[in-house]
């Protein structure tokens, strides 16, 4: 089975975390902090705090934003859904506002129409490696007194207009999980604007400890004194991973380049194909193609997945809209909020997209898709 994403491992990644056990840390210590150096290169500056994987990235994020019961998160449904649990987890309402019809990004005018002076954060999640428009997004924000936050998982590397994923919201999160467009087997980071928002993500993430003296309400305990003033959990990654990471981003911009290369070969070869759309690419945007989703037309989504799994070729369909999850419909979520979110997972299908597919195999997922259909 050709799979639809895979992780790329080189020597130099063994090698990487091959030393790391050859030395003396195996958990937090000094890789992670360069780990998190190099990806604050990456996102524009700002802090970057690394952590166990995606999904605890954005727990951490709605945490370190203060997110709490009677708030509301405005987000999309098309998303994995921990986009939308990590607010859930902490309390608050979750408004699904409805996608874009050709990008399936989520739609500012959508979002504008549902923001309250309860709305804490707007999470949009750039789908496919293609960012969300954060252009728009942040003014509706800014009055109502919110956050911005971008779902990354999909998108390191990108750009739009010249601004690189990390500096596009007030807060970012990436996953490392190994389809992703770098890995660190298990593993994510929360990058934040605004410097105590960053620090509060880091006790989240630390079990809440703190160790700034000048914060401490015991006092004159001795050196070895730390505290926790709020509940946190222990979502820390390990030199380890860090070690993989630092050699992954090495090869990051390689990784796009064959993406990207992927991608267009798929839009030359399906261009004018019959009962197919093919992704939406914004102007202004260099995105970092992380999924190739086509739509398969006339209701056949199903019976071209299962011809292609079939014939070998790991198709995958991402994703179920968020809201139709039991967690949520038990809640009172309810079919047909978001109809082109709906339409969207009715015909989507993403194809085999990763470093190392070579042409020939991306010329085997073309023809045996043209001849399915």
């Amino acid at each position: 089975m050709l799979p639809y994403g895979r992780q790329s491992v080189s020597e130099d990644d063994i090698e990487a975390v091959t030393a790391i056990l050859r030395g003396d840390w195996l958990t937090t210590g000094p890789t992670v902090d360069a780990f998190e150096r190099a990806l604050s290169d990456l996102v524009g500056g700002h802090r970057a705090v690394s952590c166990t994987s995606g999904t605890a990235a954005l727990h951490i994020a709605y945490a370190a934003a203060g997110v709490g019961a009677g708030d509301e998160v405005v987000t999309t449904p098309m998303t994995f859904v921990a986009t939308a649990s990590g607010a859930s987890l902490l309390g608050a309402k979750v408004v699904f506002a409805d996608v874009e019809e050709d990008t399936a990004l989520l739609d500012p005018a959508a979002v504008d129409a549902l923001v309250t002076d309860r709305t804490t954060v707007i999470a949009a999640v750039d789908y496919a490696g293609h960012p969300a428009d954060y252009a728009a997004l942040q003014p509706i924000a800014d009055r109502v007194g919110a956050l911005t936050l971008a779902d990354a998982a999909h998108s390191i590397g990108g750009f739009s207009d010249g601004r690189p994923v990390g500096d596009l919201a007030d807060l970012t999160t990436l996953s490392f999980f190994p389809t992703k467009n770098l890995t660190t087997a298990e593993g994510g980071a929360v990058v934040a604007k605004d410097p105590a928002i960053a620090q509060r993500a880091h006790e989240f993430h630390f079990v809440g400890l703190m160790r700034d003296a000048d914060r401490f309400r015991i006092k004159d305990e001795g050196p070895w004194h730390q505290e926790v003033h709020e509940f946190g959990l222990n979502y820390r990654l390990t030199d380890l991973q860090c070690a993989f990471g630092l050699s992954q981003l090495t090869r990051l911009a390689g990784f796009k380049q064959r993406r990207a290369e992927i991608t267009a070969r798929y839009n030359d070869a399906l261009a004018d194909v019959d009962g197919l759309r093919l992704p939406v690419r914004r102007e202004g945007v260099d995105p970092a193609w992380h999924l190739y989703p086509v739509r398969i037309l006339e209701d056949r989504r199903r019976e071209v997945f299962e011809k292609m799994r079939a014939a070998g070729i790991g198709v995958q369909v991402n994703y179920i809209p968020v809201y139709w999850h039991p967690v949520y419909a038990d809640l009172g979520y309810r079919r047909g909020m978001c109809p082109n979110a709906e339409a969207f997972y009715a015909e989507e299908l993403s194809l085999p997209l990763y470093p190392d597919l070579t042409d020939d195999q991306v010329d085997q997922v073309v023809e045996t898709l043209v001849g399915v259909l």
